[in-house]
């Protein structure tokens, strides 16, 4: 006689079998977000204590405006809740060396982490502990309004130099055109994906706490900004701040079409689709180049959130069981739909599909299989996000663009001051 092989499913359903005569349990879970989020989290959570009764859920949410400080307030008192949503950049702040949150791989039976890729996993752990689970991925990708590009009579670029060249096309045809618009961050993370693709190393090594580029290095990392500036590829801080502190979706020039694309979040990439003037303006998603030679896209890959455990939660089975329920059960999977993105987990992206709730052609899950089929085993350190790192290199390339200093000047500057911020940081999230 055949024996069939024991699912996940099936050894987790033994393994709880005896939950109604388990002690009664109860567990906090916090949350951020807007009114459908809540609603969808909640109807969740209900299906969740009708399948354990025993375990009863305190929820906790809000929105974004002060929930970290509050979650920073918790944890300083060992009192945050015991399932936390979490952001992909508070692991320096809160798990340095990885014992800030609970490793979830020792809640493995409980919790189903076959159903996530292993790079997914890898970006959320910390010295071999898995801080979360990856509720959904993002990247960058480029996206085209695909009439204006028509009406220029300009192929999408395939390439770096191509990507320049259609810059100086715009600008042959139209001055106040320009093939993308990139605010100072995406600009950034542009940099990152050149610089990872020709010499495939990360930009932050976590290990040393330093930068690896070479003073030579960080010169090219600017120069690079600087051709794509004079190549017109996108508009400089200075053009961008002449339209105010608006962001760039609201701007004049993207609403009328003047600028032909962006190089976003495949999560934000409909908010830019959304705000074109005309109804025939749509966006598609464009190729995504590599040097030639490269090993890896340079993405900035990361999850859009996590739920991380508590580190000192008296019932970590149960708070993972309620993070199973959530990411990878059917009822769970229904209530939560699309609230934190297009979900990582395979069995969930697999049931919204059937469902009809993910379509297969829209730009978020577009972008997502583009990123994912891409090489990205350069890791993107959680300091990369760093806000006073991302400041400085605004500050940097404002200066630049104004020209109140060269390239050389910029990337010595910027170099010196950057190891300032990182090892400041380090000693910060050391405390």
């Amino acid at each position: 006689m055949l024996l069939r092989p024991i699912t996940f499913a099936a050894t987790l359903l033994l393994a709880t079998s005896g939950m109604a005569q388990a002690e009664n349990v109860e567990l906090r879970l916090s949350w951020w977000g807007g009114n459908s989020r809540h609603q969808a989290t909640l109807q969740a959570v209900k299906a969740f204590e009708e399948k354990y009764p025993n375990i009863k859920v305190q929820a906790e949410y809000a929105g974004w405006e002060g929930y970290l400080s509050r979650f920073t307030t918790q944890i300083a008192g060992g009192k945050e809740p015991d399932v936390i949503q979490t952001n992909w950049n508070w692991l320096p702040i809160f798990s340095k060396d990885g014992t800030g949150f609970y490793d979830l791989n020792q809640v493995a039976n409980k919790l189903d982490l076959t159903q996530y890729e292993p790079q997914s996993l890898e970006t959320v752990t910390v010295n071999g502990k898995l801080n979360g689970i990856p509720v959904a991925a993002t990247a960058r990708s480029f996206y085209y309004n695909k009439k204006k590009w028509e009406e220029m009579g300009i192929a999408y670029p395939q390439s770096w130099d191509e990507l320049k060249a259609a810059g100086l096309a715009f600008k042959a045809k139209d001055e106040n055109s320009y093939p993308l618009v990139l605010d100072y961050m995406e600009s950034l993370t542009l940099l990152h994906s050149f610089m990872v693709q020709k010499y495939n190393i990360p930009a932050i090594d976590e290990k040393s706490g330093k930068f690896p580029y070479t003073p030579a290095q960080w010169e090219e990392f600017f120069q690079v900004y600087k051709d794509l500036i004079d190549s017109h590829v996108f508009p400089s801080m200075r053009v961008l701040a002449s339209y105010g502190k608006a962001n760039t979706w609201e701007m004049k020039p993207w609403i009328n079409s003047d600028w032909g694309g962006i190089y976003m979040w495949n999560t934000n990439a409909n908010m830019y689709e959304n705000n074109l003037a005309a109804p025939n303006n749509k966006l598609e998603l464009g190729p995504f180049f590599m040097l030639p030679g490269a090993k890896d896209a340079g993405l900035f890959f990361k999850p859009t959130m996590m739920f991380s455990i508590s580190r000192t939660t008296k019932h970590p089975e149960e708070a993972a069981l309620l993070v199973n329920f959530l990411m990878n059960e059917p009822a769970g999977i229904k209530a939560m739909g699309l609230e934190r993105g297009v979900p990582l987990s395979k069995t969930a992206y697999q049931q919204l599909v059937q469902d009809g709730t993910i379509q297969e052609g829209s730009l978020a899950v577009a972008g997502m299989k583009s990123f994912m089929a891409l090489p990205h085993n350069v890791p993107t350190s959680p300091y990369f996000d760093y806000p006073q790192f991302v400041a400085l290199y605004h500050e940097t390339i404002q200066n630049i663009d104004q020209g109140n200093i060269t390239v050389k000047q910029a990337a010595a500057s910027f170099a010196k001051n950057a190891e300032r911020i990182m090892k400041r940081t380090m000693k910060e999230s050391a405390k």
